[in-house]
């Protein structure tokens, strides 16, 4: 029996998959905690992965 794989997700080259990241607003809170905001990729919207784009043949030539 064959087993079919999924093709790679293709990895997002703006954040190299590192698609969400908190960063440091200095200081502390009155309870002592960091005060952070949570800051996604652009390109990818957080996901850390790209859609693979279609080549259409016959296209520009």
């Amino acid at each position: 029996m064959t087993h079919h794989t999924q093709p790679a997700r293709r990895i997002c080259p703006s954040c190299d998959g590192f698609a969400t990241a908190a960063i440091t607003l200095g200081g502390r809170d009155r309870h002592g905690h960091l005060r952070t905001i949570t800051v996604h990729c652009p390109a990818c919207h957080g996901t850390g992965t790209i859609t693979a784009r279609r080549v259409r043949e016959g296209a520009g030539a």
